[in-house]
């Protein structure tokens, strides 16, 4: 029992004195403080413009959706629905659309890439894939398409809705 106690006391000193422990190696002096700290900061910086999509910087303009959700109705498992949103720049600054995401890989949109100028109007087609979307009597569904832009708020949102059926006795997908 001695024993025992005397290697926790041991490992538990050890622990301690590891965590306490403020020297650094001659490898680690060689490097100037101001390196490290930079290389700490900016590696998030990197990783979140990975991530999102790039915000335009510069004058704000606004945008006007002539309507911004679209009601397909009933598809049928597998049937692609496809609906141009029009869009008009209501601003007094050129539109700048550097992104739209659909909420799934189903819904896929294409923009303009090339500045919309104040007055003038746009299109956004946006096209749904139903496949493996269905069930027997009907499963409905909703998907969210997020624009950025150089208008405030940043994000605009449009909708794609509807009801994906699938025939009865059609396979289920593995």
């Amino acid at each position: 029992m001695k024993n025992f106690l005397f290697l926790f006391v041991f490992a538990l000193v050890s622990l301690v004195a590891c965590k306490s422990d403020t020297s650094t190696s001659s490898d680690e002096r060689s490097v100037p403080a101001t390196t490290q700290t930079n290389v700490a900061t900016t590696a998030p910086a990197t990783q979140q413009a990975k991530t999102e999509p790039v915000v335009p910087t510069g004058p704000i303009t606004t945008i006007e959706f002539t309507d911004d959700t679209f009601d397909y109705g009933e598809v049928v498992d597998g049937e692609k629905v496809k609906h141009m949103y029009k869009f008009k720049n209501t601003g007094t600054e050129p539109l700048i659309i550097s992104n739209a995401k659909g909420s799934c890989g189903c819904t896929v949109p294409q923009w303009p890439r090339e500045p919309i100028a104040p007055g003038k109007s746009g299109e956004i087609e946006v096209v749904f894939d139903s496949k493996n979307k269905g069930k027997v009597g009907g499963s409905p569904q909703s998907k969210r398409v997020t624009i950025t832009a150089n208008t405030d708020p940043v994000n605009t949102y449009l909708t794609i809705k509807g009801t994906v059926t699938k025939p009865e006795g059609a396979a289920n997908p593995t």
